[in-house]
């Protein structure tokens, strides 16, 4: 009896620790006007990017926040540079392919996602530059640069296969490939298409 009690603790410690690593992104973007658009983030895009082609502007809303993102073409990269509700940077990510990764932080990011689904497909890779410590014109400068940085992070969105079927998951990895978040995502919304 007290073997057969220790198993079922150990079993729900073990599922209160997996809900902890995984969050659902309740996440809906929709294309906005550059009129809508926060003034002190489109300051930041003109005084650090120069030459860029393609600009669109977006407005965010997850489940926990609203946030705006820029997206724009610059010498053959896409870039999608993000702002909270006032306007402060709070990344840069630069959609890239896995062999722009460094090959053991690939490794140990295809070691992750062999060891949690039993099948998956990346959908989207991404090198990102959070704001840190660093100033703004700094993490421009570095993103711009494509600069592979320790303080870097890949994000990948994978369409993952577990018990109950298959789901959109939103994973963030390190520099070094080792993990550190994971969520849950809805498809994406195209309700709010401009054109």
């Amino acid at each position: 009896m007290k073997n057969h009690l220790l198993k079922i603790t150990i079993a729900v410690f073990l599922f209160c620790f997996q809900l902890s690593y995984s969050q659902y992104k309740y996440e809906r973007e929709h294309r906005i006007l550059k009129s809508q658009f926060p003034a002190l983030a489109i300051a930041n895009i003109k005084e650090n990017i120069t030459d860029f082609k393609r600009i669109k502007f977006y407005k965010e809303t997850d489940s926990t926040k609203i946030s705006y993102e820029a997206k724009l073409k610059k010498d053959k990269l896409w870039y999608s540079i993000e702002f909270n509700e006032e306007g402060i940077l709070e990344d840069i990510e630069i959609l890239i392919k896995s062999t722009d990764v460094p090959n053991d932080t690939y490794a140990k990011i295809v070691g992750y996602l062999n060891n949690n689904f039993s099948k998956y497909k990346i959908k989207r890779l991404q090198q990102q530059y959070p704001s840190n410590n660093d100033t703004v014109e700094d993490i421009f400068k570095n993103a711009f640069q494509n600069l592979i940085l320790p303080s870097n992070n890949y994000e990948i969105v994978v369409v993952g296969k577990k018990d109950k079927g298959y789901l959109d998951y939103e994973i963030l990895f390190d520099a070094e490939g080792n993990f550190k978040k994971i969520r849950t995502s809805l498809p994406p919304n195209y309700d709010y298409v401009l054109y």
